[in-house]
């Protein structure tokens, strides 16, 4: 469902501030794969988010979608095929448009657009029930500006419409981190259900390497732009904090160092 062919981005490349935010970065995710990507702070892993969804163009590489070659598509386009929440409770929604109207531009990104009115009685019906779905009594706020809206609600609010068109690929942007921890349980629960449901192929960028542990059929570690680990299968679900944070300490020879990890 998703490649990455040797990607490869350099950041202001020939002169003193030159970065190497990516070497050569080979990935391939298969329908349902859920991916969680750890990493110390510079390890590429916002860059490789922003290059899949088209904010960023590789220097080199090509990023494949369904057999599709988008290398070369903008962001925009590239919004039919992915879905993507962010760490920002007030990004991916708009905050002075309500719920309802939120939802139909999520709509709208995989139909053919039309002069019609973009919320028909059978469409408002559709999203009343998948917002029933959050059990967060949402589906009874419609008409309620989005901005009105707790940092939990708004986030499940944004994972839902980053998923009901059921994109491709959904990107999930360390999406729980500026949540309490109430609320971060449950965009983690939800984020686990409505994966699972619709088995949607997922890369999920997170800080807490006990959520990177416990979600997913994968886990890749990313330093220095290279992803240095990968584990999957059996070996994902044998795998604990500790044993993450050992295995980084024999590749590299030092100890993960990110004042943004949370181990537990």
């Amino acid at each position: 469902m998703l490649q990455l062919k040797q990607i490869t981005k350099v950041f202001n490349e020939g002169t003193l501030d030159e970065k190497v935010a990516l070497k050569h970065i080979e990935l391939s995710l298969q329908p349902g794969d859920f991916v969680t990507i750890i990493g110390s702070n510079g390890a590429g892993k916002s860059t490789l988010m922003n290059i899949i969804s088209g904010r960023l163009a590789p220097d080199t590489g090509e990023v494949v979608i369904d057999g599709k070659d988008v290398t070369t598509m903008s962001e925009h386009d590239r919004a039919r095929y992915i879905g993507r929440v962010f760490q920002d409770p007030m990004a991916g929604t708009a905050p002075n448009m309500t719920i309802e109207e939120n939802l139909a531009i999520a709509y709208n990104r995989t139909v053919k657009r039309t002069l019609r009115f973009g919320v028909t009685k059978k469409r408002r019906e559709f999203f009343k029930e998948t917002l029933a779905t959050l059990q967060l009594g949402l589906e009874n706020r419609l008409h309620a500006k989005v901005g009105l809206l707790s940092g939990g609600e708004r986030q499940a609010l944004s994972l839902l419409m980053a998923t009901f068109t059921k994109p491709h690929v959904l990107l999930l942007d360390e999406h729980t981190a500026a949540l309490d921890p109430a609320r971060a349980k449950l965009i983690t629960d939800l984020t686990k259900q409505i994966v699972e449901t619709n088995r949607l192929t997922t890369l999920m960028v997170t800080h807490n390497m006990e959520q990177a542990v416990q979600l997913g059929n994968r886990l890749i570690m990313m330093d220095g732009g290279q992803i240095i680990f990968e584990a999957s299968g059996e070996e994902k679900k044998k795998l604990t904090v500790a044993s993450l944070l050992q295995e980084f300490q024999r590749i590299r020879g030092s100890q993960f160092a990110s004042d943004r990890a949370v181990l537990v």
